[in-house]
């Protein structure tokens, strides 16, 4: 087995330091399978899939994205369901219809089964709620209404941006724009709050995007999507460590969105602009990554497509491996399913020779806490300029 030893030191600002020094273990590869889903807007047809889940037959639910008609107006005849696909990613039906009544969506976004209940849970932006269904479809109820924070200028992104869940059934669900997590029973009630402040300190956010909880220790992963890292709480909401920072080289990140943790606590991030997965250690320690950005006939990279173009990169590049944006993610039993964001279509990946990472030593592990006021690694507001911000290149173009 290869070993990288790496050493690094992050001075995180409101007080800890990371000495990140490990003997880094290759253990983890991925590779294409086949894809689920196509670009366009029939039956069994993509765009813009966001949450992705699979229950324990091998089904897959992929959240489809909002209709618009030309004028922005909302084309509830389009999208705005739950796609349901085969084990071998045949169409089977759909879970909820567009439109704002009981059981309906305007944009889902985050998809997940509860794995006490078996209830399917799935965020529901424009109508501002939580749709919450049976193991079959069938609608139960909407909660949440109205706690998730609107627009706020400078982002086109909002409202519930992740689900998971702990031990007991209670749900985990993030609120993008409130830089928080909300904690519900698995019957909707409101019991808890982690977070709510914006910024870069430990236990701040800026754009809360995927959340997942580990089934290991039950610790809370979440992609931070405009800090370019991925933060990880304990299971009271306490920050433990902050990996990842802006940039394309290995173990950077810009915008990522979704993330999966699987029962060895290797963590899986869609790295959104760099077009690409990346998998890290419990302890953030880089261990591969896997996909590049869809090309065009001269070889160079398809943009993500302005807010008046639809929702497709043009032209579509649907070579295995080649992503517009990677999103919403799922893994489950040895296969990683990632949204293949402006291509619409899913690509699913295999795991292979995954195992424990064995633990570095106490002394290229060692975190202390209570020291240092500096950054290093995670700049103050306004000291470090974002590498690429998506929202102010889509308003240019508008």
């Amino acid at each position: 087995m290869g070993l990288v030893k790496n050493l690094s030191i992050g001075i995180l600002g409101t007080g800890f330091i990371v000495l990140a020094a490990a003997a880094q273990a290759k253990a983890v590869t991925l590779t294409y399978d086949r894809s689920i889903g196509s670009p366009g807007f029939g039956p069994g047809e993509l765009f813009v899939p966001q949450g992705i889940t699979v229950d324990d037959s091998g089904n897959t639910y992929i959240a489809n994205g909002r209709g618009v008609n030309p004028d922005g107006t909302p084309n509830y005849n389009l999208g705005d369901k739950i796609e349901k696909f085969s084990p071998s990613g045949q169409y089977i039906g759909a879970i909820g219809s567009g439109g704002t009544g009981p059981g309906q969506f305007d944009e889902p976004t985050t998809v997940d089964f509860n794995p006490v209940t078996g209830d399917l849970y799935a965020g529901d932006v424009y109508n501002n709620r939580i749709n919450q269904f049976d193991s079959e479809g069938n609608f139960i109820r909407s909660f949440a209404n109205g706690e998730f924070t609107p627009v706020i200028p400078g982002r086109i992104f909002f409202g519930p941006s992740g689900v998971t869940f702990d031990k007991t059934g209670n749900v985990y669900v993030g609120d993008f724009n409130g830089e928080r997590i909300l904690k519900f029973t698995s019957d909707g009630q409101q019991i808890g709050v982690i977070g709510g402040t914006v910024g870069t300190a430990p236990g701040q956010f800026q754009g809360v995007a995927g959340v997942r909880i580990s089934p290991v220790s039950g610790n809370i992963f979440v992609a931070d999507q405009y800090n370019n890292r991925v933060q990880v709480l304990d299971p009271n909401g306490n920050s433990l460590l902050a990996f990842g920072s802006a940039g394309s080289g290995p173990g950077q990140l810009l915008q990522p969105i979704g993330i999966e943790v699987d029962d060895q606590e290797n963590v899986y991030v869609a790295d959104s602009i760099n077009s690409r997965v990346q998998v890290f250690d419990k302890n953030g320690n880089f261990l591969t990554s896997y996909g590049q950005p869809a090309l065009d006939a001269s070889g160079k990279p398809v943009p993500p497509p302005a807010l008046t173009d639809g929702p497709f990169g043009n032209p579509l590049d649907l070579t295995p491996g080649r992503f517009n944006w990677t999103g919403g993610t799922s893994y489950k039993d040895g296969k990683l399913y990632v949204g293949d964001f402006f291509q619409g279509r899913v690509q699913v990946l295999n795991v292979e020779g995954r195992r424990q990472v064995p633990e570095p030593s106490s002394a290229l592990g060692l975190v202390l806490l209570g020291l240092g006021a500096a950054t290093v690694t995670l700049q103050k507001r306004g000291q470090q300029k974002p590498v690429f911000n998506l929202e102010k290149e889509l308003q240019k173009q508008c």
